[in-house]
Protein backbone atom coordinates (compact mmCIF):
# COMPACT_ATOMS: atom_id res chain seq x y z
CA UNK A 1 0.00 0.00 0.00
CA UNK A 2 1.31 3.49 -0.75
CA UNK A 3 3.02 5.56 1.83
CA UNK A 4 1.95 8.92 2.51
CA UNK A 5 5.11 11.60 1.69
CA UNK A 6 6.11 14.69 3.94
CA UNK A 7 8.01 17.14 2.27
CA UNK A 8 9.96 19.80 4.67
CA UNK A 9 11.60 22.69 3.28
CA UNK A 10 13.84 24.81 5.03
CA UNK A 11 16.29 27.68 4.29
CA UNK A 12 19.50 25.95 4.27
CA UNK A 13 19.80 22.27 4.13
CA UNK A 14 23.06 20.31 4.68
CA UNK A 15 22.81 16.92 3.39
CA UNK A 16 26.70 16.37 4.91
CA UNK A 17 29.41 15.42 2.01
CA UNK A 18 27.87 17.61 -0.42
CA UNK A 19 27.61 21.33 -0.51
CA UNK A 20 24.73 23.09 1.54
CA UNK A 21 21.32 23.39 -0.71
CA UNK A 22 19.91 26.87 -0.35
CA UNK A 23 16.03 27.13 -0.45
CA UNK A 24 16.28 23.48 0.51
CA UNK A 25 13.66 20.35 0.94
CA UNK A 26 13.50 16.90 2.23
CA UNK A 27 10.88 14.02 1.01
CA UNK A 28 10.27 11.85 3.75
CA UNK A 29 8.24 8.63 3.22
CA UNK A 30 7.74 5.90 6.07
CA UNK A 31 10.30 7.75 7.84
CA UNK A 32 12.68 7.16 5.30
CA UNK A 33 14.35 9.82 3.03
CA UNK A 34 13.61 9.58 -0.70
CA UNK A 35 14.87 12.70 -2.15
CA UNK A 36 16.93 16.35 -1.09
CA UNK A 37 17.80 18.78 -2.63
CA UNK A 38 16.73 22.23 -4.06
CA UNK A 39 13.28 22.46 -2.81
CA UNK A 40 12.04 22.87 -7.03
CA UNK A 41 13.47 19.65 -7.63
CA UNK A 42 12.71 17.66 -4.24
CA UNK A 43 8.83 18.13 -5.45
CA UNK A 44 9.14 18.19 -8.91
CA UNK A 45 10.26 13.89 -7.68
CA UNK A 46 7.17 13.78 -5.10
CA UNK A 47 4.64 14.62 -7.94
CA UNK A 48 6.29 12.17 -10.42
CA UNK A 49 5.93 9.27 -7.44
CA UNK A 50 1.93 11.05 -6.81
CA UNK A 51 1.20 10.42 -10.70
CA UNK A 52 2.73 7.00 -10.51
CA UNK A 53 0.48 6.15 -7.89
CA UNK A 54 3.34 4.80 -5.60
CA UNK A 55 2.38 7.55 -2.49
CA UNK A 56 -1.30 7.83 -0.57
CA UNK A 57 -2.89 10.73 -0.57
CA UNK A 58 -1.51 14.21 -1.27
CA UNK A 59 1.92 15.33 0.13
CA UNK A 60 2.09 17.12 3.63
CA UNK A 61 3.88 20.05 3.36
CA UNK A 62 6.21 21.79 6.08
CA UNK A 63 7.91 25.26 5.41
CA UNK A 64 10.59 25.68 8.52
CA UNK A 65 11.54 28.94 6.98
CA UNK A 66 14.98 30.19 8.67
CA UNK A 67 16.62 26.89 9.73
CA UNK A 68 19.87 24.35 8.49
CA UNK A 69 18.30 21.13 8.19
CA UNK A 70 21.18 18.20 8.77
CA UNK A 71 21.24 15.11 10.31
CA UNK A 72 21.02 14.20 13.95
CA UNK A 73 24.96 14.65 15.15
CA UNK A 74 27.13 11.47 16.38
CA UNK A 75 28.76 11.66 19.63
CA UNK A 76 31.11 8.97 19.35
CA UNK A 77 32.63 8.24 22.64
CA UNK A 78 31.26 9.00 25.96
CA UNK A 79 31.12 7.40 29.38
CA UNK A 80 27.41 7.30 30.55
CA UNK A 81 27.86 5.51 33.84
CA UNK A 82 29.56 8.60 35.14
CA UNK A 83 26.97 10.47 34.71
CA UNK A 84 26.53 11.08 38.19
CA UNK A 85 29.78 12.78 38.79
CA UNK A 86 29.12 15.71 37.39
CA UNK A 87 30.46 18.90 38.91
CA UNK A 88 32.35 16.23 41.49
CA UNK A 89 35.62 16.02 39.56
CA UNK A 90 37.72 19.47 38.85
CA UNK A 91 39.83 20.07 36.41
CA UNK A 92 43.49 19.05 36.66
CA UNK A 93 46.61 20.24 35.74
CA UNK A 94 47.88 16.25 34.12
CA UNK A 95 45.62 13.24 33.30
CA UNK A 96 47.07 11.15 36.14
CA UNK A 97 46.06 13.78 38.83
CA UNK A 98 42.68 14.26 37.73
CA UNK A 99 42.27 9.94 37.60
CA UNK A 100 43.28 9.75 40.75
CA UNK A 101 40.53 12.09 41.83
CA UNK A 102 38.10 10.33 40.07
CA UNK A 103 38.60 6.84 41.15
CA UNK A 104 38.76 8.54 44.85
CA UNK A 105 35.09 9.78 44.18
CA UNK A 106 34.18 6.23 42.64
CA UNK A 107 35.42 4.22 45.95
CA UNK A 108 33.96 6.85 48.14
CA UNK A 109 30.52 6.41 46.54
CA UNK A 110 30.79 2.83 46.91
CA UNK A 111 29.78 2.40 42.68
CA UNK A 112 28.44 4.55 39.91
CA UNK A 113 24.18 5.98 40.70
CA UNK A 114 22.79 4.37 37.38
CA UNK A 115 19.85 6.57 38.09
CA UNK A 116 22.18 9.92 36.29
CA UNK A 117 22.36 8.05 33.15
CA UNK A 118 18.30 9.09 31.91
CA UNK A 119 18.96 13.13 32.74
CA UNK A 120 21.96 12.69 30.87
CA UNK A 121 20.76 11.09 27.67
CA UNK A 122 17.70 13.62 27.55
CA UNK A 123 20.10 16.45 27.55
CA UNK A 124 22.19 14.84 24.78
CA UNK A 125 18.85 14.77 22.66
CA UNK A 126 17.94 18.16 22.94
CA UNK A 127 21.45 18.75 22.14
CA UNK A 128 20.52 17.58 18.37
CA UNK A 129 22.18 14.00 19.25
CA UNK A 130 21.05 10.73 17.56
CA UNK A 131 23.21 8.12 18.52
CA UNK A 132 26.24 7.53 20.82
CA UNK A 133 29.09 5.64 21.34
CA UNK A 134 29.05 4.15 25.08
CA UNK A 135 32.03 3.40 27.52
CA UNK A 136 31.76 1.61 30.52
CA UNK A 137 33.49 -0.43 32.98
CA UNK A 138 30.10 -2.43 33.39
CA UNK A 139 26.75 -2.49 31.72
CA UNK A 140 24.83 -0.07 34.28
CA UNK A 141 24.06 2.06 31.04
CA UNK A 142 23.04 -0.30 29.10
CA UNK A 143 19.28 -0.51 29.99
CA UNK A 144 18.95 3.30 29.88
CA UNK A 145 20.51 3.64 26.43
CA UNK A 146 17.65 0.71 25.22
CA UNK A 147 14.65 2.80 26.69
CA UNK A 148 16.20 6.12 24.88
CA UNK A 149 15.33 7.46 21.86
CA UNK A 150 18.97 6.56 20.29
CA UNK A 151 20.95 4.48 18.44
CA UNK A 152 24.14 3.30 20.53
CA UNK A 153 27.19 1.01 20.82
CA UNK A 154 27.89 0.19 24.38
CA UNK A 155 31.63 -0.38 24.67
CA UNK A 156 31.96 -3.38 27.55
CA UNK A 157 35.66 -1.65 29.16
CA UNK A 158 38.33 -4.47 30.06
CA UNK A 159 41.08 -2.82 32.15
CA UNK A 160 43.67 -4.65 33.65
CA UNK A 161 47.57 -4.43 33.42
CA UNK A 162 48.52 -7.28 35.33
CA UNK A 163 45.54 -9.86 35.00
CA UNK A 164 46.23 -13.35 36.09
CA UNK A 165 44.73 -14.85 32.80
CA UNK A 166 44.21 -12.45 29.75
CA UNK A 167 42.46 -15.12 27.89
CA UNK A 168 40.35 -15.49 30.86
CA UNK A 169 39.35 -11.68 31.01
CA UNK A 170 38.69 -11.34 27.45
CA UNK A 171 36.22 -14.65 27.59
CA UNK A 172 34.27 -13.16 30.96
CA UNK A 173 33.82 -9.78 29.13
CA UNK A 174 32.56 -11.78 26.12
CA UNK A 175 30.11 -13.70 28.18
CA UNK A 176 28.99 -10.43 30.09
CA UNK A 177 28.06 -8.95 26.75
CA UNK A 178 26.47 -11.48 25.18
CA UNK A 179 23.89 -11.86 28.62
CA UNK A 180 22.96 -8.50 27.68
CA UNK A 181 19.18 -8.31 26.81
CA UNK A 182 19.03 -8.13 22.81
CA UNK A 183 17.69 -4.49 22.06
CA UNK A 184 16.96 -3.04 18.38
CA UNK A 185 18.95 -0.10 18.61
CA UNK A 186 22.11 -0.68 20.81
CA UNK A 187 24.10 -3.16 20.38
CA UNK A 188 27.24 -4.08 22.79
CA UNK A 189 31.01 -4.00 21.56
CA UNK A 190 34.20 -4.42 23.57
CA UNK A 191 37.07 -1.72 24.55
CA UNK A 192 40.42 -1.74 25.85
CA UNK A 193 40.77 1.00 28.14
CA UNK A 194 44.41 2.28 27.32
CA UNK A 195 48.24 0.74 26.43
CA UNK A 196 49.34 1.64 29.97
CA UNK A 197 46.57 -0.37 31.54
CA UNK A 198 45.56 -3.22 29.73
CA UNK A 199 48.52 -6.11 29.30
CA UNK A 200 49.47 -6.66 25.61
CA UNK A 201 48.25 -10.36 25.85
CA UNK A 202 44.82 -9.05 26.19
CA UNK A 203 45.37 -6.22 23.77
CA UNK A 204 46.52 -9.13 21.10
CA UNK A 205 43.71 -11.08 22.00
CA UNK A 206 40.96 -8.26 21.11
CA UNK A 207 42.85 -7.47 17.97
CA UNK A 208 41.80 -10.89 17.04
CA UNK A 209 38.14 -10.71 18.49
CA UNK A 210 37.84 -7.44 16.13
CA UNK A 211 38.84 -9.16 12.83
CA UNK A 212 36.81 -12.35 13.89
CA UNK A 213 33.64 -10.73 14.70
CA UNK A 214 33.34 -9.26 11.63
CA UNK A 215 35.60 -6.07 12.29
CA UNK A 216 32.63 -4.60 14.96
CA UNK A 217 33.93 -1.07 16.50
CA UNK A 218 36.52 -1.39 18.79
CA UNK A 219 37.42 1.42 21.34
CA UNK A 220 41.11 2.51 22.72
CA UNK A 221 42.01 5.64 24.68
CA UNK A 222 45.08 6.28 23.07
CA UNK A 223 48.06 9.17 23.01
CA UNK A 224 45.78 10.98 25.30
CA UNK A 225 48.76 12.20 27.54
CA UNK A 226 51.78 12.83 27.43
CA UNK A 227 52.63 10.42 30.32
CA UNK A 228 51.65 7.98 28.07
CA UNK A 229 54.50 8.21 25.64
CA UNK A 230 56.64 8.59 28.34
CA UNK A 231 55.23 5.31 30.36
CA UNK A 232 55.92 2.97 26.91
CA UNK A 233 59.03 4.92 25.88
CA UNK A 234 60.78 3.75 29.47
CA UNK A 235 58.12 2.10 31.82
CA UNK A 236 58.39 5.03 33.90
CA UNK A 237 56.45 8.16 34.97
CA UNK A 238 52.89 8.92 36.60
CA UNK A 239 51.27 5.98 35.15
CA UNK A 240 53.78 3.48 36.64
CA UNK A 241 53.79 4.94 39.94
CA UNK A 242 49.73 5.07 39.84
CA UNK A 243 49.75 1.03 38.68
CA UNK A 244 51.96 0.56 41.33
CA UNK A 245 49.71 2.52 44.04
CA UNK A 246 46.66 0.19 42.94
CA UNK A 247 48.76 -2.85 43.16
CA UNK A 248 47.98 -3.51 39.26
CA UNK A 249 51.50 -3.41 38.27
CA UNK A 250 53.33 -6.30 36.22
CA UNK A 251 57.01 -6.66 36.61
CA UNK A 252 57.47 -8.95 33.70
CA UNK A 253 56.39 -6.03 31.48
CA UNK A 254 59.10 -4.54 29.42
CA UNK A 255 59.02 -1.08 28.20
CA UNK A 256 58.58 -1.30 23.84
CA UNK A 257 60.23 1.68 23.62
CA UNK A 258 58.21 3.12 20.93
CA UNK A 259 54.99 5.22 20.01
CA UNK A 260 51.35 4.53 21.32
CA UNK A 261 49.96 3.75 17.82
CA UNK A 262 53.06 1.80 16.61
CA UNK A 263 52.61 -0.54 20.23
CA UNK A 264 49.05 -1.60 19.54
CA UNK A 265 50.02 -1.88 15.88
CA UNK A 266 52.75 -4.26 16.70
CA UNK A 267 50.10 -6.05 18.86
CA UNK A 268 47.45 -6.80 16.09
CA UNK A 269 44.77 -4.73 18.01
CA UNK A 270 44.73 -1.63 15.33
CA UNK A 271 42.92 -1.86 12.27
CA UNK A 272 39.35 -0.98 10.45
CA UNK A 273 36.66 -0.98 13.20
CA UNK A 274 38.70 0.51 15.68
CA UNK A 275 38.08 4.30 17.52
CA UNK A 276 40.91 5.70 18.97
CA UNK A 277 39.91 8.20 21.67
CA UNK A 278 41.73 11.61 22.06
CA UNK A 279 45.23 11.12 20.58
CA UNK A 280 46.07 14.88 21.94
CA UNK A 281 49.63 13.55 22.07
CA UNK A 282 49.97 11.43 18.98
CA UNK A 283 53.05 12.13 16.37
CA UNK A 284 52.78 13.04 13.04
CA UNK A 285 53.82 9.07 12.54
CA UNK A 286 51.47 7.89 14.45
CA UNK A 287 48.76 10.25 12.80
CA UNK A 288 49.50 8.69 9.02
CA UNK A 289 49.61 5.05 11.18
CA UNK A 290 46.39 5.56 11.67
CA UNK A 291 44.93 6.74 8.31
CA UNK A 292 46.77 3.58 6.91
CA UNK A 293 45.21 1.24 8.98
CA UNK A 294 41.65 2.83 8.78
CA UNK A 295 41.53 3.76 12.30
CA UNK A 296 38.84 6.53 13.48
CA UNK A 297 40.36 9.08 15.48
CA UNK A 298 37.81 10.55 17.81
CA UNK A 299 38.70 13.84 19.42
CA UNK A 300 36.94 15.51 22.45
CA UNK A 301 38.36 18.75 22.78
CA UNK A 302 36.45 20.15 26.12
CA UNK A 303 37.14 17.13 28.23
CA UNK A 304 41.38 17.44 26.58
CA UNK A 305 41.18 20.79 28.31
CA UNK A 306 39.66 19.37 31.45
CA UNK A 307 41.59 16.78 32.46
CA UNK A 308 45.13 19.24 31.61
CA UNK A 309 46.23 17.13 29.09
CA UNK A 310 46.13 20.17 26.43
CA UNK A 311 44.37 21.28 23.33
CA UNK A 312 44.21 18.49 20.63
CA UNK A 313 46.35 19.35 17.32
CA UNK A 314 43.01 19.77 15.52
CA UNK A 315 45.03 21.01 12.17
CA UNK A 316 47.36 18.07 12.24
CA UNK A 317 44.65 15.42 12.72
CA UNK A 318 43.14 16.66 9.33
CA UNK A 319 46.16 16.93 7.34
CA UNK A 320 47.52 13.50 8.67
CA UNK A 321 44.49 11.96 6.47
CA UNK A 322 42.93 10.26 9.12
CA UNK A 323 39.21 10.15 9.65
CA UNK A 324 38.08 11.55 12.35
CA UNK A 325 35.00 11.53 14.58
CA UNK A 326 33.66 13.85 17.54
CA UNK A 327 32.63 12.98 21.46
CA UNK A 328 32.48 14.43 24.35
CA UNK A 329 33.72 12.08 26.90
CA UNK A 330 31.83 12.04 30.55
CA UNK A 331 30.06 14.75 32.63
CA UNK A 332 33.01 14.39 34.94
CA UNK A 333 35.36 15.70 32.48
CA UNK A 334 33.14 17.77 30.82
CA UNK A 335 29.74 20.63 31.40
CA UNK A 336 27.71 18.53 29.02
CA UNK A 337 27.51 16.17 26.30
CA UNK A 338 26.47 18.62 23.47
CA UNK A 339 28.33 17.66 20.17
CA UNK A 340 27.51 20.84 18.67
CA UNK A 341 29.53 22.73 21.63
CA UNK A 342 32.30 20.30 20.91
CA UNK A 343 32.34 21.92 17.24
CA UNK A 344 32.38 25.45 18.83
CA UNK A 345 35.77 24.50 20.54
CA UNK A 346 37.08 22.48 17.48
CA UNK A 347 36.48 26.09 15.54
CA UNK A 348 38.24 28.00 18.16
CA UNK A 349 41.14 25.07 17.91
CA UNK A 350 41.30 25.62 14.36
CA UNK A 351 40.64 28.08 11.63
CA UNK A 352 42.26 25.77 8.98
CA UNK A 353 40.12 23.17 8.83
CA UNK A 354 37.20 24.03 6.32
CA UNK A 355 33.34 24.20 9.00
CA UNK A 356 32.26 21.18 6.34
CA UNK A 357 34.72 18.76 7.46
CA UNK A 358 34.41 19.43 10.88
CA UNK A 359 30.46 19.15 10.76
CA UNK A 360 31.19 16.02 8.66
CA UNK A 361 33.16 14.62 11.57
CA UNK A 362 29.82 15.53 13.73
CA UNK A 363 28.09 13.58 12.05
CA UNK A 364 29.06 11.17 8.91
CA UNK A 365 32.32 9.96 10.54
CA UNK A 366 31.22 9.04 13.62
CA UNK A 367 28.27 7.20 12.33
CA UNK A 368 30.52 5.44 10.55
CA UNK A 369 32.80 4.97 12.90
CA UNK A 370 29.78 3.20 14.97
CA UNK A 371 28.74 0.76 12.03
CA UNK A 372 25.60 3.20 11.46
CA UNK A 373 27.12 4.94 8.40
CA UNK A 374 24.05 3.29 6.25
CA UNK A 375 21.48 4.49 8.67
CA UNK A 376 22.79 7.48 9.82
CA UNK A 377 25.46 10.43 9.41
CA UNK A 378 23.85 12.19 6.40
CA UNK A 379 20.78 13.09 4.42
CA UNK A 380 20.40 10.85 1.42
CA UNK A 381 17.67 8.53 -0.35
CA UNK A 382 17.69 5.78 2.02
CA UNK A 383 18.73 7.03 4.98
CA UNK A 384 16.58 7.53 8.37
CA UNK A 385 14.89 11.06 8.72
CA UNK A 386 16.70 11.23 11.90
CA UNK A 387 16.65 15.27 11.16
CA UNK A 388 17.13 18.47 13.48
CA UNK A 389 16.43 21.82 12.39
CA UNK A 390 18.74 24.64 14.03
CA UNK A 391 17.45 28.71 14.19
CA UNK A 392 19.52 30.55 11.45
CA UNK A 393 19.44 34.21 11.23
CA UNK A 394 17.82 35.29 7.64
CA UNK A 395 21.23 37.52 6.84
CA UNK A 396 23.89 34.26 7.73
CA UNK A 397 25.85 33.85 4.50
CA UNK A 398 28.05 31.03 5.80
CA UNK A 399 25.76 28.69 7.34
CA UNK A 400 28.16 25.98 8.09
CA UNK A 401 30.91 28.24 9.69
CA UNK A 402 27.58 29.48 11.78
CA UNK A 403 26.64 25.54 12.75
CA UNK A 404 30.44 25.39 14.36
CA UNK A 405 30.41 29.06 16.19
CA UNK A 406 28.04 27.18 19.21
CA UNK A 407 24.49 26.29 19.07
CA UNK A 408 22.56 26.00 22.10
CA UNK A 409 19.88 23.98 22.71
CA UNK A 410 16.96 26.26 22.81
CA UNK A 411 17.82 26.86 18.81
CA UNK A 412 17.38 22.84 18.25
CA UNK A 413 14.52 21.23 17.19
CA UNK A 414 13.73 17.26 15.70
CA UNK A 415 12.47 17.45 12.27
CA UNK A 416 10.14 13.88 13.17
CA UNK A 417 9.59 12.13 15.97
CA UNK A 418 12.78 10.37 16.91
CA UNK A 419 10.30 7.87 18.58
CA UNK A 420 9.19 7.09 15.24
CA UNK A 421 12.53 6.48 13.32
CA UNK A 422 14.16 4.45 16.08
CA UNK A 423 11.21 1.98 15.52
CA UNK A 424 12.22 2.31 11.94
CA UNK A 425 15.39 0.32 12.41
CA UNK A 426 15.56 -3.57 10.71
CA UNK A 427 16.61 -5.58 13.80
Amino acid sequence: MPGEILVVRAAHVLPVGTPPVRDGAVAIEDHRIVAVGPAAMVQATVSERVSAGRVGGSPTLRDLGSVALLPGLVNSHTHLELSWLSGRVPPASTLPAWVRTLLAARRAAGGDDAAAVGPALRSAREAGTVAVGDIGNGTSAYASLTEAVFDAVAFYEIIGFAPENPDRLVDAAVAEIEALPSSPTVRPALAAHAPYSVHPDTLRRLGRERQERGRRPMSVHLGESGEEGEFLASGTGAWRALLGELGTWNPSWKAPATTPAAYLEALGFLGPGVLAVHGVHLGDGDLERLARLDVTLVTCPRSNLWTGVGAPPIDRFYASGVKVAVGTDSLASNTDLSVFAELETLRRLSRDVPASRLIESATLRGAEALGLGAELGSIAPGRRAALVAVDVPPSTVDVEEYLVGGIPPDRIRWVTSPESWRLDRPC
